[in-house]
């Protein structure tokens, strides 16, 4: 007979058994593992858009890297935005352009220096993959209510603010 395959609610309820049996404080560990599960849940089903978008991770990067950030960046900005070595981005520079998805501007002031933003196809990918996603992602919030979801949004923002006062 084949093994069930546990729920992600009974994952969840093992692990943070097994951290509060180790030590862990149940209230902190119960949200910590929830973000965490739903975390790895949310990253499986981007990383197969991606696919089906035929994006790379590190391609994807740097199209919402750019638009984020609202204004053209340096291939040396978006190095650091994204964590890679500048050779690396240079990789993905070329790979977004050949796609067409981004444009290379020289700086009028500085010729030594390019800008790099997205194209309309850059945006129009950007917008697809965001509306795909906003999909699944009002199915994981669609038993919360909208002022359950304010509330939700709220409280991890108070946790978000905290992040830069931890040494990690």
């Amino acid at each position: 007979m084949a093994k069930r395959t546990p729920s992600a609610q009974e994952l969840h309820r093992r692990a943070v058994a097994t951290y509060v049996k180790a030590g862990g404080e149940e209230s902190v560990q119960r949200v910590i593992t929830a973000v965490q599960s739903l975390t790895k849940k949310l990253d499986q089903w981007y990383a197969r858009q991606l696919v089906d978008l035929e994006v790379t991770a590190g391609e994807w990067a740097v199209v919402t890297s750019l638009a984020k950030a609202g204004e053209a960046l340096t291939p040396s900005q978006l190095a650091e935005l994204t964590n890679v070595a500048p050779s690396s981005m240079t990789h993905r520079l070329d790979k977004l352009a050949e796609r067409g998805l981004i444009e290379r501007t020289p700086d009028a002031e500085n010729r030594t220096r390019i800008f790099v933003s997205l194209t309309d196809a850059g945006w129009q990918l950007f917008s697809v993959a965001i509306r795909g996603s906003d999909v699944v992602e009002s199915d994981v919030l669609q038993d919360l209510s909208d002022d359950e979801r304010g509330e939700l949004a709220r409280l991890l923002e108070v946790v978000i603010a905290r992040l830069d006062d931890i040494d990690a």
